[in-house]
């Protein structure tokens, strides 16, 4: 059992409406992006991880049953793929279970630039070759970035990552989400550029302000009257404060925020549309706790993630 279990949901965490995506992703449909063509099948028993690099003082290297005889932490945490175009599917929401990675820094030595610490990168090295840069100073800012052994309750699943992977809320997976990490090395930004940083993606990745319609579905036709739409908003570990909705080119309109987990889960909303006849489209926006409105402006995912408001064009009949 996790030392640190996870809050209760609160109990309106999950907007009543039919179609709107489950506040937890189940195992089985939370979205997978990765390189391997095969999925590594490691070994638990012989799996280990060794800590090491620039301002490491006390080199380390754990087996598995070292991280499990460690302090647990369990948490709710919405992860994100920077591939994920605007109103797409690739962000899921689980419950973790691991081991604070910034406690076993701090145990090797590691301090963040910000405390004098001469590295400000962490790349951790996969057993399928991946390599995934992270600033050392969000990993060590007491945020919950983890090292992974648990998820929805299970063992991590060998798609995602058995028998450890790393996580880093507020981060894109690719500077953060290491699946069957082996290797962590303290390093610099200008000394090493990781596997997606060598292909033109940014060396840093927090995530951007997002919302989505999960319904009605694009080109739907609800009927007239009250039509409910309603999706999800994110801004990991910043949190969602306000999501609005604009029908054509009409005014923005407050929607109806579901109770929030923790600023590094996605939130739910709903509103109540009174739909008239013809074709319109709904566009979404959310506003972050920092103030900051989700940007119109439409970007490509890279360099550093899409972004644009997105909209759902229907007919109601």
């Amino acid at each position: 059992r996790p030392a640190s279990g996870a809050p209760a949901v609160p109990r309106r965490a999950q907007a009543r409406v039919d179609g709107v995506s489950s506040f937890f992703t189940s195992n089985s449909d939370f979205y997978r992006v990765d390189t391997a063509l095969v999925v590594p099948k490691v070994d638990a028993t012989t799996w280990k991880l060794r800590v090491h690099g620039k301002g490491v003082t006390r080199e380390k290297t754990l087996t598995f049953d070292d991280l499990l005889r460690r302090e647990l932490i369990e948490r709710d945490i919405t992860l994100t793929c920077v591939s994920n175009e605007v109103g797409g599917p690739y962000v899921g929401n689980a419950r973790w279970i691991g081991v604070r990675l910034a406690d076993l820094l701090e145990e090797c030595g590691v301090r963040p630039p910000s405390a004098g610490g001469p590295a400000d990168q962490l790349v951790a090295r996969s057993t399928d070759g991946m390599t995934i840069g992270s600033p050392v100073e969000d990993v060590m800012d007491g945020r919950d970035a983890m090292l992974v052994v648990g998820m929805n309750g299970q063992p991590l699943p060998f798609d995602h990552g058995f028998p450890v992977r790393m996580l880093v809320p507020g981060l894109y997976g690719y500077v953060s989400a290491c699946k069957w990490i082996k290797d962590i090395e303290l390093t610099t930004f200008d000394d090493y550029d990781p596997y997606w940083v060598k292909r033109d993606w940014a060396r840093e990745a927090p995530i951007k302000t997002q919302s989505r319609i999960d319904t009605p579905k694009p080109f739907g036709r609800p009927g007239a009257g009250t039509v409910m739409v309603a999706g999800v908003a994110w801004a990991q570990h910043r949190g969602i404060d306000k999501v609005e909705i604009r029908v054509d080119d009409g005014p923005w309109r407050e929607a109806t925020l579901a109770a929030e987990d923790s600023r590094d889960t996605w939130r739910q909303w709903s509103y109540a549309w009174k739909a008239t006849k013809g074709g319109h489209t709904l566009t979404v926006r959310a506003t972050d706790r920092t103030g900051e409105v989700q940007t119109e402006k439409r970007t490509k995912t890279v360099p550093d993630g899409a972004s644009g408001w997105h909209s759902v064009v229907v007919t109601v009949d």
